[in-house]
């Protein structure tokens, strides 16, 4: 039952959330429950460990490994996110608008939720519908400082990706139907695998691409990534890390999850996730060296993060898909932190424009020193764990003979650096226009700066065993 109590937590969180009490209580209550979830999420990585998988409802709501460490990851940012919350929405939002502030953390719950339910949910029709609510419940938190450019970002990703999600609904109702042409299993991840020797070439082939399409929208590829600057830069920083930490990821989770199903196929989807990780990754890294806003500098990276994590799944074999999910955490919690620390500097600066930060050390060296540590570690510097996840899916690109395209995607992976550390030396130790004052952040900010670190830093020297074996089992359940 650990896995509906992961759902309703955040479901109650919500309810509270919306009670016209105040604001401090839907801050805490939300705070509560994210620090509920992820310790229920920990007891159901073990699980999945011992016994391989959680079962709540057969055929419905399970989770084993793969799922379990997606559940994890969206835990663990759900936490440091709300805990990040506290301080920068007391800051942004004026003390008189409770309502304004009972509504942000009502709809960060609804939308932890959505994401959670992802990973926990087994049966494919309602992994579709977990993933268009992370749209649907995320849509408002994008629109959220109702601006022009905010509503004009919001409106942009909800058009560009419910198209994606339909598109997607052709390839899951196609799936379904060469299910019953196999004549046996249920229409789960598990199910799926027993049927596809049954399930005729081209219909595994067409649904696939139609789900790569389209849920490859929610994931930010190219070129249908054009949402994901515009609503990475205009929600609030939370939020932001939540998006590009998370969401890309379990959308990109379910995708990777249907490779098990292909195995038989000679030709086609390895092929397709190596170009589009390619083009993702390479087009990201050029437009990293002309951005202007520090917060669509991280919102590119997310583009290029997630090309090389499709390479890699396009790749095939053990060590790249060990190397893909080794990435896809590491992505996730050095995303999720360089997005507080654009938040943190939004809070010292008051502005997103590049240019117009300089000498950011001078003003608020917490916020300085963060931007300085997510920026090595997401730009892929040892001995960040992206370094390692990186070099991991390059090696693999060599030993499969693709050493071309691997190439490529070395020489994407040296420009999109290049990019990101160009811009954030310059805002971190360049000089600035006239002398400004010291800004003290709130602790709140302080504390969830301090707790993502952690896994930045640890990650990238030591792998604790637990998590080791959650991805070599995540791995082994992608095939050979």
């Amino acid at each position: 039952m650990e896995l509906l109590v992961v759902l309703l937590v955040p479901a109650l969180s919500a309810i509270l959330c919306v009670l016209p009490i105040g604001g401090g209580l839907a801050a805490l209550s939300t705070v509560v429950g994210c620090l509920a979830v992820f310790l229920i999420s920990i007891h159901v990585a073990l699980t999945t460990i011992t016994r391989g998988h959680v079962i709540a409802f057969l055929g419905w709501i399970s989770c084993d490994s793969f799922g379990a460490l997606i559940l994890l990851l969206v835990a663990f940012v759900g936490l440091t996110t709300s805990i990040f919350s506290l301080g920068y929405i007391r800051r942004v939002v004026p003390q008189e608008r409770e309502g304004k502030k009972r509504r942000y953390y009502a709809r960060f719950n609804l939308f932890l939720l959505s994401m959670l339910a992802v990973p926990a949910f087994s049966h494919l029709a309602l992994v579709w519908i977990a993933v268009e609510l992370t749209t649907l419940l995320s849509v408002f938190l994008v629109s959220f400082e109702d601006t022009p450019e905010a509503l004009e970002a919001a409106w942009k990703y909800v058009v560009l990706t419910c198209m994606g999600a339909a598109l997607a609904l052709v390839g899951i109702l196609i799936l379904y139907w060469g299910m019953k042409i196999a004549g046996r299993g249920d229409f789960t991840w598990s199910g799926l695998i027993v049927a596809s020797p049954g399930i005729p070439g081209p219909f595994l082939q067409t649904a696939f691409l139609f789900i790569l399409v389209g849920f490859g929208t929610k994931v930010g590829l190219v070129p249908v990534h054009t949402w994901l600057p515009d609503a990475h830069s205009q929600a609030p920083s939370p939020v932001c890390a939540l998006l590009s930490g998370i969401e890309t990821t379990t959308v990109l989770y379910t995708i990777i999850r249907l490779l098990p199903a292909l195995q038989g196929l000679s030709h086609g989807p390895g092929s397709w996730l190596m170009a589009a990780g390619l083009a993702s990754a390479g087009t990201a890294a050029f437009l990293l060296l002309q951005v202007k806003d520090y917060k669509r500098l991280f919102a590119f990276s997310t583009v290029e993060h997630m090309g090389i994590i499709m390479f890699a799944a396009g790749i095939g074999g053990t060590s790249a898909y060990y190397g893909a999910n080794l990435q896809m955490v590491a992505h996730s919690v050095t995303k999720a932190f360089c997005f507080l620390a654009a938040g943190s500097i939004l809070l010292v600066v008051g502005h997103r424009e590049i240019a117009s930060v300089k000498g950011l050390i001078r003003v608020s060296r917490p916020a300085a020193l963060a931007l300085l540590t997510g920026s090595l570690a997401i730009a892929g510097a040892p001995p960040f764990a992206v370094f390692l996840g990186e070099f991991s899916i390059l090696k693999a690109g060599i030993q499969s003979g693709q050493e071309i395209p691997t190439v490529a995607l070395a020489a994407f992976i040296v420009i999109g650096f290049c990019g990101v550390m160009y811009h954030v030396n310059r805002m971190v130790f360049g000089s600035p226009d006239e002398e400004e004052a010291r800004v003290r952040l709130p602790g709140s900010v302080l504390v969830a700066l301090g707790i993502s670190a952690i896994p930045v830093f640890l990650l990238g020297g030591y792998v604790p065993g637990i998590l080791e074996e959650m991805l070599r089992l995540a791995a082994a359940s992608l095939g050979r």
